[in-house]
């Protein structure tokens, strides 16, 4: 593993991942970080998988990204000018590289490229074939460190629904609760096909790295030294405290496109150590909270939701570390 690979943090909504983000972007010493960026394309541009915005042409053109394919997203992520000789890192959101509710995948136009083995349609020629889950080339994803970062989906659901309702969805533009946006079953098919694919794990020389946001937020400064163990750089824990001149810009920058998605991370100024351990509810207490705060439909939303991305999490979660074995 080169340790100037790219690292790509990939996970799904609500996971905690833009305060872990901000862990390192306080590393501009050696960081070039780069905040959700095929987002730009899964929504907006003429290749764009979501249907969330396809009837909204003004919209995706006050977003500024109406014209952004994924290859100008890859461009733009290759582009030594950009990262200035610095490792660049990447917190992305897996489902903006898969097409929406299971849908087979076909390479992106702009990505299409025979010579790399990669078929348009997104099988690899290989015996038995191997379909590629993603519409990004393998040749493309072999040119990251790919981590994977994870909450329950009982923390990370209702969340989300949060930001798609009166009062937020005024400042997020989301306006409907989505299912097919929770995350889980397409970062579940990214990582098994990296990993059959040898991208991560066994000989690749990339170690397979899963964080829990719940570890995250009980242990930072030990699963933040241990994810930097994994993909080769150095840990210190000023990193857990931000909120200087320059750095606060640099996120209010970089979250603007998101606008009330990142409001806690922008306020905070460190990742600090719950003082107590985040209690588990029955199903009938979170039954009760999220009636409480979102009414019948959204409690039964947020429900089938929660229930129908459980399998993946703890899927997942079996290759997270186990929280004893940190030091």
């Amino acid at each position: 593993m080169s340790p100037s690979k790219p690292i790509f943090v990939a996970t799904h909504p609500r996971a905690c991942s833009t305060a872990f983000e901000r862990v390192f972007m306080t590393r501009r010493d050696i960081l070039h970080c780069v905040h959700e960026p095929f987002g730009d394309a899964f929504y907006f541009g003429p290749e764009r998988l979501s249907q969330r915005y396809e009837n909204d042409e003004k919209a995706r053109n006050e977003s500024g990204f109406a014209n952004i394919t994924y290859k100008d997203v890859m461009d733009s992520l290759m582009d030594p000018s950009k990262s200035q000789g610095k490792r660049v890192f990447i917190k992305d959101i897996a489902h903006y590289l898969f097409p929406p509710d299971g849908q087979e995948a076909s390479i992106a136009p702009s990505l299409r490229n025979l010579s790399d083995g990669t078929m348009p349609n997104g099988v690899s020629r290989r015996d038995p074939p191997l379909r590629n889950p993603t519409v990004v080339p393998l040749s493309l994803l072999r040119k990251f460190h790919f981590t994977f970062l994870i909450r329950h989906p009982r923390r990370a659901i209702p969340s989300y629904y949060r930001c798609t309702i009166p009062p937020l969805s005024a400042k997020t533009g989301f306006h409907s609760f989505m299912p097919s946006e929770a995350g889980y079953d397409e970062l579940r098919r990214l990582f098994d096909y990296l990993s059959a694919e040898g991208v991560i794990g066994g000989s690749s020389g990339v170690k397979i790295t899963v964080v829990d946001a719940d570890d995250l937020l009980d242990r930072p400064a030990e699963v933040i030294r241990a994810f930097c163990e994994d993909v080769g750089i150095d840990y210190h824990d000023g990193m857990l405290e931000w909120g200087d001149e320059e750095g606060q810009k640099l996120a209010v920058d970089a979250f603007e496109k998101w606008n009330g998605f990142h409001d806690d991370a922008i306020s905070s100024t460190a990742l600090r150590p719950r003082e107590h351990a985040k209690k588990i509810p029955t199903e009938e207490e979170e039954d009760e909270e999220w009636r409480q705060k979102y009414g019948e439909e959204g409690q039964r939303a947020i429900r089938a939701c929660v229930n129908e991305n459980v399998d993946d999490y703890l899927y997942l979660k079996s290759f997270a570390k186990d929280p004893k074995s940190f030091a």
